[in-house]
Formats: C-alpha cells, sequence, structure tokens
C-alpha cells in the first residue's frame, strides 16, 4: 500500500545518529500541539532516558505526546521508565503484545520508525530508542516537510487506533488530530510518496523496488543490514547488471548483530558477483541503514530484505524523486563505499570450506523458517 505522490515537500538527509538523534530533540522541544512517536525498538538505557525526558518536557508544556511500541521490540523498556512516563502525561500503547491465544499472530511486529511534531515535520528511517544507535551502530535518517507528512500522520493514526494495538493511552487521542499547513517560501519542492508493507498481503515496498529495478537504467545501490532477498529480487538485479547497469549492494561486514543472516545472505554472493553485481561489506561498525538508490528515486526507511520485513511486519519507506536528493544520497553512498571492503569474484570463489559450510548451514535454517512461517 502507498500513498500518493506529492509535491512541494523538503526532504534532508540525516547520517549518522549524531546529525539526526539531536535533530528529533530538538523538533520534540519546538512541539507545541503534538508529538507522534512509533518505534520497534525501546530499551532502558541512556537513549531511552534521554528520550523519556524530551517527551515528559513536552508534555508539561501542555503539548500531546504519543508513544507507540512494538509490543515485543519493547520488552526491554522496564516498567518502572513506563510508569514515569505514563505519570507524565504521556500516552503509551502497545502495537501487538505477545500473548498465547494466537502464536501465529505473534509473528507480526510493527517495524515501523516515525517521529511527527505538529504535523508539519517528520523523521523517518532504520533508528531505534537503544543505546546501540549511540555508538555501536550506523544508521540513517531523513527529516521530512511537506505535504507527505500528513500521509505519515494517517499512517500512524491507523495503528494507533488498531485492534491490536493497547494500552493505557486511549485510542481516540488520535481522532480528529489537525495537519499544519505547509508553507512553501519560494522553495521549489521535491516530489515524495509514503509506501508501506502489511504482512504478506500489502508488500508495496518490495513491488515498488522490484519495479524500479526492472526499470533502472544508469545506477542500483541497495543498502541493507539483512541481505536475505527473494529470488524475484536477485535474478533482476542480475539482469540490471548483465545489462549494463551499475548495480552494488552496501552489506554489513563482520560486525553484524545477527551473523547468521549475514552467512545466510552470503550464499547468494558467487551468482551475483558473475552476473556483474559488485557486494561491499562495510568495515568500520555494524551498519543498520536500510536504504536504496535507483537512477534519482530514492527508499529510505524501515524495511529490510529479508522474510521478516516482507512476510510479517508493519513497514513503512519514505520514496523521493529528486535528482537532488538522489545527489546526496549518491555521495553518502560512496563515502561508505570507500570505507568498505569489496568482495572480489576471484577470491570469493576460493573462499575456505569452513565458510562454505557456514552459509550452507544458516541457509538450511533460513529456509526451514521461511517454509515453517
Amino acid at each position: 500500500m502507498h500513498g500518493m505522490w506529492r509535491d512541494g515537500n523538503h526532504f534532508a538527509l540525516l547520517p549518522e545518529a549524531a546529525r539526526f538523534l539531536p535533530a528529533m530533540f530538538e523538533a520534540v522541544d519546538r512541539a507545541r500541539h503534538f508529538v507522534l512517536i512509533e518505534l520497534y525498538l525501546m530499551e532502558t538505557g541512556r537513549l531511552a532516558t534521554a528520550l523519556s525526558e524530551s517527551l515528559l518536557r513536552a508534555a508539561e508544556r501542555g503539548v500531546s505526546v504519543m508513544l507507540l511500541l512494538d509490543g515485543y521490540g519493547a520488552m526491554g523498556f522496564d516498567e518502572a521508565d513506563r510508569r514515569r512516563l505514563e505519570a507524565g502525561g504521556v500516552a503509551l500503547r502497545f502495537f501487538n503484545p505477545l500473548g498465547f491465544e494466537s502464536p501465529v499472530r505473534n509473528l507480526t511486529r510493527d517495524h515501523r520508525k516515525l517521529v511527527v511534531v505538529d504535523g508539519a515535520e517528520a523523521f523517518t528511517g532504520g533508528f531505534g530508542a537503544v543505546d546501540e544507535f549511540l555508538d555501536a551502530w550506523y544508521e540513517v535518517a531523513v527529516h521530512i516537510e511537506g505535504p507527505v507528512v500528513g500521509d505519515w500522520v494517517r499512517l500512524f493514526c491507523r495503528v494507533w487506533d488498531s485492534p491490536l494495538s493497547r494500552g493505557p493511552g486511549a485510542a481516540s487521542l488520535v481522532r480528529g488530530i489537525e495537519l499544519s499547513p505547509y508553507r512553501d517560501e519560494g522553495y521549489h519542492g521535491m516530489r515524495g510518496r509514503v509506501v508501506w508493507g502489511q504482512g504478506y498481503r500489502y508488500q508495496a515496498i518490495r513491488h515498488s523496488l522490484h519495479r524500479r529495478v526492472a526499470a533502472s537504467t544508469r545506477r542500483l545501490w541497495i543498502c541493507t543490514p539483512y541481505f536475505v532477498p527473494t529470488l524475484t529480487l536477485r535474478r533482476r538485479l542480475a539482469r540490471a547488471a548483465r545489462r549494463g547497469v551499475d548495480v552494488r549492494l552496501l552489506l554489513p561486514g563482520e560486525l553484524h548483530d545477527h551473523p547468521g543472516v549475514r552467512y545466510a545472505g552470503q550464499r547468494f554472493y558467487g551468482r551475483l558477483l558473475r552476473a556483474g553485481v559488485r557486494i561491499f561489506e562495510f568495515q568500520p561498525t555494524f551498519i543498520h541503514a536500510k536504504f536504496s538508490l535507483v537512477d534519482d528515486w530514492v527508499s529510505l526507511g524501515s524495511c529490510n530484505f529479508d522474510h521478516w520485513s516482507l512476510q510479517w511486519n508493519l513497514e513503512a519507506n519514505q520514496e523521493v524523486d529528486d535528482a537532488r536528493f538522489a545527489a546526496r544520497v549518491a555521495e553518502l553512498f560512496e563515502r561508505n563505499f570507500a570505507t568498505s571492503e569489496e568482495i572480489d569474484p576471484a577470491a570469493w570463489a576460493r573462499r575456505p570450506r569452513w565458510q562454505r559450510f557456514k552459509e550452507w548451514l544458516f541457509g538450511l535454517v533460513d529456509g526451514l523458517l521461511t517454509r515453517l512461517t
């Protein structure tokens, strides 16, 4: 599912937590009417405490603050911290808390990441309120202004008011939210739309990427932390490379929070490399960012290219069709390629048996999990 393409927006790329976290906190500090936050991960720690204090300050000023967390991803957020937010006037809800009545339903998680302030500005990306984002994980976000912010508000309201969301915060709080008018003072705006996924029934993010990959003419660069692509995507990447498109993948190196996922994805390296796809493994830290660049089209948000994101999760990305923004994203890719290790096809073909065994083993596990779910 996706929103309409809307003109007159302004998108600012914010690479690394040192840039996007201060920008988010500043936006919350200037909120006058409402703050909407939707996160998958929130765990008690330095970042969660800083976020909580910012939200409490806003609530004390009379701002309506709504915090929507995933019922599984927020299990590390202590009960004392939850009670502190509630006592300070922050409305708190949890998407799909774990239960025994329907084990399969527990697989559906809200993996979206969103901050909206007064309906006038928003942030999305792959961030969460866990301390790893402070110094251990590389992440990217985008600051959004313009008409498309309204689509992000509507997306948040739909999940907040969903029967799967529960908690002390009233579902009715989102009803009647008024959006702030966006004043475009002579700025030649950027074209963008919100695109989202809701499990296996609604996979607009995947379908949109597939169409762009098939139509690519110059460059096709993808960054994702969990690269376990479908057969369809692998084939389209290989076809694009064979017809002369510059196809590159920016993936995590040995620093990974789920090494087994990395090995499962590495079993596809050989065929992609033979087709002409270039693969770079990021070296400085674990790269948790998810963004794609196809010619002058960019998609940035929460969606990974693995089975969980595509089959079960609620996901959402910001798409931008603008040469200026694409140039910024291309510069970011180039900087990250320069600090990565490119996989040499000949050396990869000679990789040791132990590496091949790990690819086979974790590929087998991935295949079994896919069939079971």
